[in-house]
Parts: C-alpha cells; sequence; structure tokens
C-alpha cells in the first residue's frame, strides 16, 4: 500500500525480505527518500523478522537502532534484507540492508537491537 512502513515479501528462518514503496511524502528537499523514512523502513524490517521467529509479542520494542547512509536514496521502490545475528532470550540483534535498484549497493545498513519481554 503506498504510503505504507513497508510490506513483507518473503520470509524464511533467520532472514525476511520487505518492500516499500515510498510516497512524495518521503522525499525530503533534494528528492531523496528522507533519513527518517529509511530508519523506519529498517525497524519495521527488523520488527517483522523478531515476530516471525517469536510470534506475536506486545512489548517487543526496539532498545537500539544504528544506521549508515551509504549512497543517495533516489526515489522509487526500497527493499530491505534482515538477517537475525543472535536471538536470545531478552534481545534479539539484526542485520538490516536497505537498497534501490542493485540489492550489492545498499543505500544504508541498519544494525537493530530489540528487547524481548
Amino acid at each position: 500500500m503506498p504510503g505504507s512502513r513497508g510490506t513483507v515479501v518473503s520470509a524464511v528462518p533467520g532472514h525476511i525480505q520487505a518492500r516499500m514503496d515510498p510516497t512524495e511524502l518521503a522525499l525530503r528537499p533534494g528528492g531523496l527518500i528522507s533519513g527518517p523514512t529509511q530508519m523506519g523502513f529498517a525497524d519495521m524490517a527488523a520488527y517483522a523478522l523478531v515476530l516471525a521467529h517469536i510470534g506475536p509479542v506486545a512489548m517487543a520494542v526496539t532498545s537500539a537502532l544504528n544506521y549508515q547512509f551509504l549512497r543517495p536514496c533516489r526515489p522509487g521502490p526500497l527493499f530491505a534484507d534482515a538477517h537475525m545475528l543472535r536471538l536470545g532470550k531478552r534481545l534479539a540483534v539484526m542485520d538490516v540492508r536497505i537498497w534501490t535498484n542493485d540489492a550489492n549497493k545498499p543505500v544504508g545498513q541498519a544494525n537493530v537491537t530489540y528487547a524481548i519481554p
């Protein structure tokens, strides 16, 4: 759905791929997709990956998110590859790569940690 936080398009143990179709509201001056849009998408992908492993837990929350902007994020569909690095009793740690046209040229990379109640 346009304007949404994204949609999971595939899921296997330890990995999900998501897609987001940003609207004009997601663009910053200069015509690039904004940082908050990219980080929100990375967080959504990490959250989906956590829930895919532990089920619907109401209070699983982001406890850390570190985002690296690697190259300009031009308008168009965004894709996320989220990989589980560690799933413990209280913390889940994931790597999320955001890309546009080429998965080998990510526009951003996030390390995301979720606290599990």
